[in-house]
């Protein structure tokens, strides 16, 4: 079963659709019944783009500031292809595939102080730095891209965000997972940004590539990621574009907060 414990911050006072929820601040309902994209009471801002954009830094930042949860639906694919990866799995079987992301134990915690705050284990074990390395990424477009899969996991995070005023983070929240999210943001950037900013990445965690190399490869994912036949990485028509090349992270997170501002009315969630 999964389950997630998404932030321990109090709920704020200004979406007044909170007022019949739980303010409790703990662990999501462990029944996590399946939910429609219009169940959802919260406010869902959807976050979608492709691998080096910057976008999980920006929307866990605009997450705190605006005092909202924060959920990455990436992470999520990233534990079920490292677990089928320890399982040694046939990674193009989709039906066992999908019975494994049904079944795993599978916890998204949010834990004050630590950096990242944001957790990921399974079975009990932090894997948050286990999900990130190279040989997940360079297999966790196989998993994701089976229908299969696909659909546990979407209904998974409808549950997750059921109910509460989330940041969600992904390649399909816009199109697939949230439709009807009121406020939708593509983040870009440049193939040269991104390559560069995941290099830069991957030396600090010790790995020895060159920079064509993660260039190339993130060419590759690019590509995966726009063709594959379910749920393909795209543009909600209603999502604005938003290229973070040459920005800094509290530019991207200002510029965002303001059109926030703008759709929504200003928040006084976060500091």
């Amino acid at each position: 079963m999964l389950q997630a414990c998404m932030s321990s911050a109090p709920i704020p006072a200004w979406s007044a659709r909170w007022a019949h929820l739980d303010r409790s601040g703990g662990c999501y309902d462990k029944g996590m019944r399946e939910s429609k994209p219009e169940e959802a009471a919260g406010v869902v801002i959807a976050i979608d783009g492709p691998a080096g954009a910057g976008k999980s830094t920006v929307a866990r930042e605009l997450a705190r500031r605006l005092g909202m949860g924060y959920l990455d639906t990436g992470a999520m694919y990233r534990a079920l292809t490292l677990e089928a990866m320890r399982r040694r799995m046939d990674l193009d079987d989709a039906p066992a595939l999908s019975s494994l992301a049904a079944t795993m134990n599978l916890d998204i915690a949010y834990v004050p102080g630590e950096s990242p705050p944001h957790r990921v284990l399974v079975d009990g074990e932090d894997v948050t730095a286990a999900v990130r390395t190279r040989e997940v990424s360079a297999h966790v477009s196989q998993v994701s891209s089976h229908a299969e899969v696909r659909a546990e996991m979407v209904r998974k995070q409808r549950a997750l965000a059921r109910g509460r005023d989330v940041v969600v983070e992904g390649r399909d929240v816009g199109t697939v997972v949230f439709p009807r999210a009121p406020v939708k943001f593509f983040v870009t950037a440049s193939v040269a940004e991104r390559a560069r900013r995941r290099h830069e990445e991957m030396a600090k965690e010790g790995y020895e590539v060159s920079l064509e190399a993660v260039r190339q490869d993130m060419v590759r994912r690019d590509h995966m990621d726009a063709t594959r036949e379910v749920n393909p990485l795209r543009r909600a028509p209603d999502a604005e574009v938003v290229d973070t090349t040459g920005m800094s992270v509290s530019q991207v997170v200002d510029g965002l907060l303001a059109r926030v501002e703008q759709k929504l009315g200003k928040r006084d969630g976060g500091t």
